[in-house]
């Protein structure tokens, strides 16, 4: 396990460092650093020093080469017109109310799709089956800003029972200020409710389809049938031998969805003016922060990275023949 553990870590450095470099390759396509830093304001000798002492004048591998260097020993992505602060400062000071929202949104999918992509494999002509199917099929063909316009005309301003923007009333998680959350006060809790409706519905109708799905193949499998001529309880077969095995294919495809779901917040937070990672994208791309925009890229590709190296290394513990036939 431990080989297996440390070949889906080398995989995982090998990947960033192939994204940083396809990053790092298009940072001239976007712009020139200079003229964004110092305006119009100044002569080209003025520019040309400039770019001099940043380094854009070296040869492309010294600069990347400084670029990877900089970002594993000192954590620094470059530093940020916009903020006129580093980089990984700015994303970091924005990551929580990004992240609280992906958890709060995972938590809703997680909560909702396994009971009843189980009930919808098990009880397929049920009303309640045939209900959700359609509500699931309804979920997809809805784009995710149209949905969250939707909850706040019905909850914030036809029923006034949630607020419509913001993040609401925030504390100091830690005592030092680099994690605000509102997961610890009533109206910070209100303000999450819709932007994770909102944003769930973009991956809960495919989870409930892909487990009910999975569900659905595994029950006709030999060992099933199997284990009914064993005599064992319905409760046993279906919870015990078909759903753990219908958790496999769930757990890889939920461990992307994850990560893409912190890319694909930016329409969620934009409706709901939510301050996060999404948001600061959007804005670096009004101001044409090309710094930020490269440091936002690299930090969810990250994510992306680790969220999929972990779900690899959770699916190896579960299913070890995984593990066996990665040594081949």
């Amino acid at each position: 396990m431990i080989a297996f553990i440390i070949r889906r870590i080398l995989q995982a450095v090998v990947v960033m460092l192939v994204i940083s470099l396809v990053v790092f390759a298009i940072k001239k396509e976007f712009g020139d650093p200079v003229r964004d830093l110092v305006g119009e304001r100044v002569t080209p000798e003025e520019r040309q020093q400039i770019a001099d002492k940043m380094g854009l004048n070296d040869p492309f591998l010294i600069q990347y080469g400084r670029f990877v260097k900089n970002a594993v020993t000192q954590g620094d992505l470059g530093r940020s017109f916009l903020y006129n602060k580093p980089n990984l400062e700015v994303i970091v000071n924005h990551a929580p109310a990004t992240i609280e929202l992906v958890l709060g949104t995972a938590l809703i999918i997680i909560v909702l799709s396994l009971p009843l992509g189980v009930y919808c494999a098990l009880k397929p002509r049920s009303w309640l089956s045939r209900f959700t199917m359609s509500f699931s099929t309804l979920g997809v063909s809805m784009p995710v800003f149209l949905t969250a316009i939707l909850l706040i005309y019905l909850f914030a301003v036809h029923w006034r029972i949630l607020p419509s923007y913001g993040r609401g009333e925030t504390v100091d998680l830690f005592g030092n200020g680099i994690w605000m959350t509102g997961l610890l006060t009533i109206d910070g809790l209100k303000h999450l409710i819709l932007p994770c409706i909102s944003l769930s519905t973009l991956m809960l109708p495919l989870f409930i389809r892909l487990i009910r799905s999975e569900m659905m193949e595994v029950l006709e499998t030999e060992y099933i049938k199997y284990a009914w001529a064993k005599g064992l309880s319905p409760k046993r077969v279906w919870l015990v031998h078909a759903f753990k095995n219908t958790l496999l294919p769930v757990i890889t495809v939920f461990g992307v969805q994850i990560g893409i779901m912190f890319a694909f917040t930016l329409l969620t937070e934009l409706v709901f003016q939510w301050p996060g990672m999404g948001f600061m994208f959007l804005e670096a791309v009004n101001r044409a922060d090309l710094s930020l925009l490269i440091a936002y890229l690299v930090v969810v590709a990250a994510l992306f990275v680790v969220v999929n190296t972990v779900v690899d290394i959770l699916y190896g513990f579960i299913n070890p023949t995984v593990r066996i036939a990665g040594t081949k």
